[in-house]
């Protein structure tokens, strides 16, 4: 018997997998959505400069410089790194599937990127000591290399969605993949909230300057792109949304609008009532302002929409083929894919995964609990945290706190195999691997055995 190409399962207590990867995620697009947009606003912010002859402008670019390089640059190269980590060891499948689709994008992306970096280091630190002609050219492809490392990671995100039609499927080729249903949708909501963060944290280092003619300039120059960005974000979201396959747009309905929508929309109001107010009263910006509202931005506004982007893809991590647990869903044959939920089902999780430990292969009554216990970690631990009471998607808590064991594998009989949970992986499980998983999800709810972890049965000499 053959096993599955799987691979050792990553589980952190309390929060699950994929969280670690959506926290530090989280932290990065705040970083890099600033630096982008920051470098479109300093290629608009020197053309003026120059054709208007005030060089104070250019002072200003200088000191946001230094201040993306230590903020955006230093926390965006610490992240970066940090997110590949957490996809590779939390869905290995699904990374492993991105990067045989778009290895090319992918270079093409490091290529613009190199440029970008040394880009930004050249801007400000030549600014002033070579013609301006030279600079602003320099500006300029530092501003277009930076959108352009967003533009095709757009592409490599918006087809982790789905591909939107049955050609990549049976093509396997990049461009299917790439320019999907919601690629250009996707593109314009994350340009225009670039531009939204890049003027709030231009407005936060403006308000530190003591200059009350550079202030009344720039603010006037950058509130209303600020303004423009944030409207454009709403009216592509629209356009996303009808972009969406159905089991994200339920997923959106039912789970994910009731709880988020209210603290959106209260950014949004807040955000467009700040960029007009810094419009119109450009000397009263202020940092004390500033500075919360960039909080409240990034945690009620980038935190939600990450986390909504994220969660509605499920069941899936790429493609809708790969589930978030990393079994196969379907065939893809244009990449020689073959579905393995059936597969599954006949033999089990614990005989097809080869880092299974030889002793949980077969279930006894002594390890009933720890098989269950590995099972929930490889077949639920990428959405859910395993804890009773965990704050994020725990797990014991979606049966309502219950520990009766034949309602938990009625559930996973019932409609866990038969796929009709849209936003959940359809999961098959011989007989014995339900009644252990049921057996662990319940002992983690009894009263008096919810804090007790689960001991591990030593190997048999």
């Amino acid at each position: 018997m053959d096993m599955l190409g799987l691979y050792p399962t990553f589980y952190v207590p309390q929060i699950g997998s994929a969280w670690v990867m959506g926290i530090i995620g989280v932290i990065h697009v705040v970083a890099s959505h600033t630096s982008v947009g920051a470098a479109l606003l300093f290629a608009i912010l020197e053309t003026v400069a120059y054709k208007q002859n005030r060089p104070q402008i250019l002072d200003f670019i200088k000191r946001y410089g230094m201040f993306l390089l230590v903020f955006s640059y230093i926390i965006g190269s610490i992240t970066g790194p940090g997110i590949w980590y957490a996809i590779t060891v939390a869905s290995p499948r699904g990374v492993g599937g991105l990067i045989h689709n778009f290895v090319w994008v992918w270079a093409a992306e490091w290529v613009y990127f190199t440029v970008e970096v040394i880009g930004v280091y050249a801007l400000v630190y030549l600014l002033g000591k070579i013609d301006p002609r030279s600079h602003l050219k320099l500006t300029w492809s530092f501003a277009l290399a930076s959108w352009a490392t967003m533009l095709l990671i757009v592409g490599i995100l918006s087809f982790m969605m789905w591909p939107g039609s049955e050609a990549w499927y049976t093509t396997g080729s990049t461009n299917d993949a790439f320019y999907n249903l919601n690629f250009f949708a996707h593109l314009g909501i994350r340009t225009g909230s670039m531009l939204v963060m890049a003027t709030v944290v231009g407005l936060l280092v403006l308000s530190r300057q003591a200059d009350p003619d550079l202030r009344q300039r720039v603010a006037r120059i950058l509130a209303p792109i600020g303004l423009a960005g944030g409207f454009l974000s709403v009216l592509m979201f629209m356009w996303y949304l009808q972009t969406l396959p159905h089991n994200a747009q339920l997923m959106l309905t039912v789970n994910l609008i009731p709880v988020y929508m209210k603290g959106m929309i209260a950014v949004f109001a807040a955000t467009t009532v700040y960029l007009i107010w810094a419009w119109v009263k450009p000397l009263h910006i202020r940092t004390w302002v500033a500075v919360p509202l960039f909080l409240f931005i990034a945690v009620y506004g980038v935190w939600p929409e990450e986390r909504i982007r994220e969660s509605m893809r499920k069941p899936f991590v790429v493609g809708q083929y790969v589930y978030s647990n990393q079994i196969i869903a379907r065939d893809v044959p244009g990449k020689g894919i073959t579905a393995e939920v059936d597969r599954v089902g006949e033999h089990g999780l614990l005989k097809l995964n080869p880092f299974v430990p030889e002793r949980l292969r077969t279930i006894t009554p002594e390890n009933r609990l720890e098989a269950g216990q590995l099972l929930a970690k490889m077949a639920c631990a990428n959405c859910h945290a395993l804890e009773k009471g965990a704050p994020l998607r725990s797990l014991p808590d979606k049966f309502g706190g219950s520990a009766d064991e034949d309602l938990i594998a009625a559930f996973i009989r019932g409609p866990l195999a038969n796929g009709t949970i849209a936003y959940m992986p359809r999961l098959v499980l011989p007989e014995h691997e339900i009644e252990a998983l049921a057996a662990f999800i319940a002992h983690q709810n009894k009263p008096q055995l919810a804090t007790v972890a689960v001991k591990t049965t030593p190997p048999k000499e």
